[in-house]
């Protein structure tokens, strides 16, 4: 159950930019092909977004990964902070399910030390964005994912994205900030 190599890319923390994040499932495994568990994701990310105060611009969560489009408010939560929270205790949440349910997925994602994966090793995909213009970029990339893999049609049937509070439909289960009216900060 050996992870490929995995380059080790230096992340930069910058409190004044929009980070768009990318974390994947455990050697991809579509762990999220259940509904439920797409739903308690997104109230997963709604309570962390409440805790941790970060502003959340899109978000998708597709079968084998999730894309996150934020702003750490505080300096006291930055991402690796919010993406620990978001992945260790949701993992520890599905896990617990599955071995309750003695669902057959675990053996797929446990090792033989007993010790289970749901996340892929690593921090994921962790990019500033710098400019309004790559802000809209990557919400419509976000938005898009469902669509480009055939889940869906349009963007707004896909019910775990924020694709629909940007359609006007804001019932949704995580709440969407409105993006800041000026440029993000510039590069340092």
């Amino acid at each position: 159950m050996d992870d490929p190599p995995r380059k080790h890319l230096r992340r930069i923390e910058h409190t004044h930019h929009l980070r768009f994040l990318t974390f994947s499932t455990y050697q991809r495994l579509p762990l999220f092909n259940n509904d439920r568990i797409k739903d308690d994701f997104a109230a997963h990310l709604a309570n962390a977004r409440a805790a941790f105060s970060f502003n959340l611009y899109a978000w998708v969560v597709m079968p084998e990964h999730v894309h996150l489009l934020l702003w750490p408010c505080l300096p006291e939560f930055p991402v690796p902070c919010i993406t620990a929270y978001l992945k260790r205790r949701f993992a520890r949440h599905v896990v617990a399910r599955w071995r309750s349910l003695r669902a057959p997925i675990l053996a797929r994602i446990t090792a033989p030390d007993g010790s289970t994966r749901f996340w892929q090793r690593g921090g994921g995909y962790d990019r500033n964005v710098f400019s309004i213009e790559e802000t809209r970029e990557k919400i419509d990339y976000i938005h898009t994912n469902p669509v480009e893999r055939g889940l869906v049609v349009r963007p707004t049937d896909w019910a775990w994205s924020s694709a629909r509070a940007y359609a006007g439909d804001t019932s949704g289960p995580v709440p969407i900030d409105p993006l800041p009216p000026t440029r993000p900060a510039p590069r340092a």
